[in-house]
């Protein structure tokens, strides 16, 4: 089974390119990220004319996440648990952000799709907020692990994890995504007991997914590694590969992301 993650920064304004990339790579399963669209106004009868059951937690302008899948999807949840004041699936929080469902393939595989909080200005209201969510997604990752199942959670974790994940470091040092505040709360999330999949077959530097459009970023590869896939025990043991597909970001009217992908054996 291939999975990619991708944050393709608005449906619509790119819905070629992303239709031509599906065409292109056919993923099993594609999870999506800053949809920016309303759950009725997602076109997914494009999407499904080519195969795909589609799932959906939007939100208008802003954020939103979805599930392509060529396999079926079963057990639906949108929200990450924990919200203030909500219930088991957090469904008062106003964001966007959280999917998830068990694609039914050789074997099932529970698909955690994510668009962590950027967190900037740092520190301040919104910092805080994103450290909430990792608060809150530490415990979902805890309650996933004690179910010992093929899982795995993916998506723009706008993390970067360690200074080879970024061309210029030091030009993030007091950056949401560099902090140490935010890098310990991933690895706090990661020491669970999760494989971080791309690491487990490729190091060094040098590997980016994003890369801004100011100041001639692609050309220069001044990029950073963002998009992540962790996977428990289960899910590790299946893995193949994980690769990042970086020439995307050159082609035209790109996202700012590239998808990243593994391949399980399920």
């Amino acid at each position: 089974m291939k999975i990619a993650t991708f944050n393709i920064n608005g449906v619509k304004a790119r819905i070629e390119a992303l239709t031509a990339w599906l065409d292109a790579t056919q993923p099993d399963v594609a999870v999506l990220q800053e949809i920016k669209s309303v759950d009725e106004g997602f076109p997914r009868e494009i999407f499904e004319d080519m195969g795909y059951n589609v799932e959906t937690h939007g939100q208008k302008g802003f954020n939103g996440v979805a599930i392509l899948s060529k396999f079926p999807l079963e057990d639906v949840t949108r929200g990450l648990p924990g919200g203030a004041g909500a219930g088991r699936e957090g469904v008062d929080d106003e964001e966007a952000r959280y999917i998830e469902a068990t694609v039914v393939g050789l074997k099932p595989v529970r698909i955690c799709g994510l668009y962590l909080p950027n967190g900037n200005p740092a520190p301040g209201p919104k910092f805080a907020y994103k450290l909430r969510w990792m608060e809150r997604l530490q415990a979902r990752a805890q309650d996933l692990l004690s179910h010992e199942e093929v899982a795995l959670l993916c998506g723009d974790y706008n993390i970067i994890p360690q200074a080879e994940d970024a061309a210029r470091p030091d030009a993030w040092r007091d950056d949401a995504l560099f902090r140490l505040d935010s890098r310990e709360a991933f690895r706090r999330i990661l020491n669970l007991g999760f494989t971080e999949a791309f690491r487990s077959r490729e190091a060094g530097s040098g590997h980016y997914s994003f890369w801004d459009y100011q100041a001639g970023a692609w050309e220069k590869n001044n990029g950073i590694r963002i998009d992540h896939f962790l996977l428990t025990p289960q899910c590790a043991d299946l893995l193949n590969d994980c690769w990042i597909e970086k020439d995307v970001r050159g082609r035209e009217k790109p996202s700012d992301h590239v998808p990243v992908w593994v391949d399980l054996a399920a």
